[in-house]
């Protein structure tokens, strides 16, 4: 049973996509969906410093742009589909709850909407790798920070003010290991409620499908059966965790046996590997890696 998956924010390097471009036809697909969408995405993939691609409005729809690109390419046929924060706008796309042309414009947007809820408050996020979950958790609420990515295998994001973060790495948790993430704000909390209503009226023009395949929500992990939940559920997730921990049990219940990552691919082959142990997985970096994944769908 194949799952594709869509990273999230803070994949993007520079250079990325540079690669990628050799491919005939990829330029041009992206070349049209950035006249769309008003942003050189060529250009941010390519010859953009990390500063530049770290941008909230710039990083988002790349990232959603080089995963449906690079998709087409692969042309594989999942059974199931996740995306982890604004990969969930890639998979809505994936599984026809979206066009691409809907998942780009609506990702601009949300883009754009939390990149100026990130400037009302100098905010951040910190990933906590190890120690005791339970732990963890009671540290973090300590300190007033948000659980806001639960990752699993034993990868918790805080996200919060700078303050609290200061505080929180001068107490952390027992055994474990402190990482400053380089995002322009702690998404997925309280903090990008201001983004929540801008998407929400953004996303009422759109008329969603319902889903293709297998669309697993990172609200709870659960697959959602109908596009307009999912559209809502993708709205609201802005300002809450994301329980990616929850998507990979639903995977290892129904029972995956191989993982694709999308391009810039990695992080969750990275969590895949140690939290769902024999599924096979590739991550899709480069082209060079186009021919493990194909041989990984026989």
């Amino acid at each position: 049973m194949l799952v594709l998956v869509a990273p999230g924010q803070g994949a993007q390097t520079p250079g990325f996509l540079t690669p990628w471009l050799e491919i005939p036809g990829l330029a041009d697909r992206l070349s049209a969906w950035s006249d769309l969408i008003g942003l050189d995405l060529i250009s941010y993939g390519t010859t953009a410093d990390a500063d530049e691609i770290r941008d909230t409005a710039v990083a988002q729809p790349l990232l959603v742009a080089a995963g449906l690109a690079v998709a087409e390419i692969l042309g594989a046929s999942p059974d199931i589909v996740a995306g982890h924060s604004v990969g969930e706008l890639t998979a809505a796309a994936l599984t026809g709850v979206l066009t691409p042309e809907q998942s780009l414009t609506l990702v601009r947007e949300r883009g754009l909407a939390m990149a100026e809820a990130a400037a009302v408050t100098k905010t951040g996020m910190i990933a906590v790798l190890g120690g005791e979950e339970e732990e963890v958790l009671a540290s973090i609420d300590k300190h007033g920070l948000t659980p806001a990515n639960v990752n699993g295998a034993g990868q918790i994001v805080a996200g919060g003010t700078l303050a609290q973060l200061e505080e929180f790495k001068a107490d952390p948790p027992a055994r474990a290991k402190l990482v400053a993430l380089s995002v322009a704000g702690a998404f997925h909390t309280e903090h990008m409620a201001p983004a929540v209503d801008r998407l929400r009226v953004a996303a009422a023009a759109i008329t969603p499908g319902d889903p293709a395949v297998t669309l697993l929500s990172n609200a709870d992990g659960a697959a959602v059966a109908s596009g307009a939940e999912f559209v809502d559920r993708l709205v609201s997730q802005i300002a809450n965790p994301v329980r990616w921990n929850a998507c990979m049990a639903t995977m290892a219940d129904m029972g995956v046996t191989t993982m694709i990552e999308l391009t810039p691919g990695g992080t969750l082959t990275g969590l895949a590997k140690r939290a769902l142990r024999g599924v096979k997985t590739v991550a899709l970096k480069t082209p060079d890696n186009l021919d493990a994944a194909r041989e990984a769908l026989k």
